[in-house]
């Protein structure tokens, strides 16, 4: 096995929820329940799910943007969750994070060359004129020209902000990048481009990538490993390939049944998935899946599936109990 770069154990998010006069505790969003997962140095971990299944908020709890409820993060034998704020600076120059909406993302009222400067300026790397240099070479890689940097995020279609987005990431030279979402907000031919891009710049760079979406066929491109997240908790995780040709758990195979197939002559059976996603407010007891399965035992409905390893390929479901 490659060296881990990340470890993540236990990891949960409960959002407390509020009211009445004097906006006491009514309940909790339990938006990541329990996550577990590694990442190995080099390789691409995809994360996949409905909206609304915690993926994103799994991404900004790696990156400290908000606080875990329970669990550890370790990045580098380094526990992130208990680190100071001197310390999680540092360690952040090494986790960079790329977002969904890379306009809401850059500064409206800075230029590219002030917005890619920046995270040097916050980590103190260069002097003046090394940091404009590295700029314009960071604006070439990511496929853009060095005279873009005078010019402001509105003056860029979609793919070129997210582009600068993928620049402004890479400057500090990290080792692993969280893509939240970086091409669902572009053109289906743009989202070639930037994906081909983000493989590119990895190989170049030594980079591995967390990269979370909500489109399967996006997520088979780019990752070696999948893992499928349904209501805050981890449901499923293999290798890329052997996911997407011998899914195990049942909302898996669901969700891959309605990939479409760029052949007319494959017959293809869609699985239904009845009723809507419950609430993460009041999630189901037992299996969290079990109010829309079709392959429902009553051991779902009041005991939580523990992880079963078939062969590296990790599934959370009672029908794979000894």
């Amino acid at each position: 096995m490659s060296e881990l770069l990340l470890e993540v154990n236990g990891l949960k998010k409960y959002f407390p929820i509020t009211g009445g006069l004097f906006g006491r505790k009514q309940g909790e969003v339990k938006a990541v329940d329990d996550v577990s997962f590694y990442v190995k140095k080099g390789e691409t971990l995809g994360i996949v799910g409905e909206s609304g299944c915690g993926k994103s908020t799994t991404g900004r709890l790696l990156m400290r943007l908000i606080e875990a409820s329970e669990g550890k993060i370790v990045f580098e034998d380094k526990e992130i969750t208990s680190m100071s704020k001197s310390e999680l600076r540092k360690t952040r120059r090494d986790i960079q994070m790329v977002f969904q909406d890379p306009y809401a993302s850059l500064n409206p009222r800075h230029s590219i060359e002030q917005i890619l400067e920046e995270p040097l300026i916050v980590h103190g790397i260069g002097t003046k004129e090394e940091r404009k240099k590295q700029v314009r070479e960071m604006l070439e890689v990511v496929g853009l020209s060095s005279y873009h940097a005078k010019r402001y995020p509105h003056q860029f279609s979609g793919g070129q902000r997210q582009r600068i987005g993928i620049a402004k990431a890479l400057m500090t030279k990290p080792k692993l990048i969280i893509a939240d979402e970086p091409v669902s907000a572009l053109d289906v031919s743009i989202q070639a481009q930037v994906l081909n891009l983000m493989k590119d710049i990895q190989k170049e760079f030594q980079l591995t990538y967390i990269f979370i979406a909500h489109d399967l066929g996006v997520v088979r491109h780019i990752s070696d490993r999948v893992g499928v997240m349904y209501l805050g908790r981890l449901i499923e995780l293999a290798d890329s390939e052997q996911l997407y040709q011998n899914p195990s758990h049942p909302y898996t195979k669901a969700l891959l049944s309605a990939v479409p197939v760029p052949d007319p002559d494959l017959k293809k059976e869609t699985i239904l998935i009845d009723g809507e996603i419950p609430s993460p407010a009041n999630p189901p007891s037992g299996c969290a899946f079990h109010t829309r399965c079709s392959q429902v035992m009553d051991i779902c409905k009041t005991t939580r599936p523990q992880e079963h390893d078939l062969n590296d390929h990790f599934v959370a479901c009672h029908l794979y109990d000894k």
